[in-house]
């Protein structure tokens, strides 16, 4: 593991710059993250790690979520990289595309060029930061539908969600509904950073 964690501090530089490090008080969340993204049952079991489930990875602004899940597809095989995609981006493509978007992230998210075709892993960056829109006078919680759908494709289709987000899960409960939180919980491992992470942004 330590071995990964220096090919990760090497990688985050190249990407991110030379100030880019790993700092102690991050080890926990980063060896949780390296575990599930090198699909290791033993230390995964150890962990209290569902290796059939995506990722929630929460912390407070600045604290390196979304580089480290920028830095953790490197770890994946190309066929099945994930994108990253910011909640913001996608609620103003539902402005201009409407709810094929929601389609986009859940019934067209498969590659059909394999046989059967494999669902597309998805990681839906800063949830909660967007907003609830209305498309042709219909108000629609875009992240709340796509991750209610993906939630179907997961049952039937092991169609593996991650995501990062600023909220708590209270938070995330009174900003999408219960519904919503309940079906997270069974499509995410929670990684949680420390609340009193520095925002290594200043």
């Amino acid at each position: 593991m330590n071995n990964n964690l220096s090919i990760i501090q090497t990688k985050g530089k190249e990407m991110f710059g030379e100030h880019f490090q790993i700092i102690p008080q991050d080890y926990e969340p980063v060896h949780k993250l390296l575990t599930w993204f090198l699909q290791d049952e033993t230390q995964a079991q150890q962990l209290g790690l569902n290796l059939h489930k995506g990722i929630l990875l929460t912390g407070p602004i600045g604290c390196g979520k979304t580089s480290l899940m920028s830095l953790m597809r490197i770890l994946v095989p190309p066929p099945q990289r994930f994108g990253i995609k910011s909640c913001r981006e996608i609620t103003f493509d539902f402005i201009k595309d409407g709810f094929d978007t929601i389609q986009r992230y859940s019934s067209y998210a498969y590659n059909n060029t394999t046989n059967p075709p494999l669902p597309h892993t998805h990681c839906f960056d800063d949830l909660g930061a967007e907003s609830t829109l209305k498309y042709y006078g219909n108000q629609c919680n875009v992240m709340g539908e796509i991750l209610l759908s993906r939630y179907d494709h997961f049952i039937n289709n092991h169609m593996i969600t991650h995501a990062t987000t600023n909220l708590s899960a209270s938070e995330l409960e009174s900003y999408y509904g219960n519904r919503v939180r309940s079906r997270m919980r069974e499509m995410f491992n929670l990684i949680a950073f420390d609340s009193a992470a520095k925002d290594k942004r200043k």
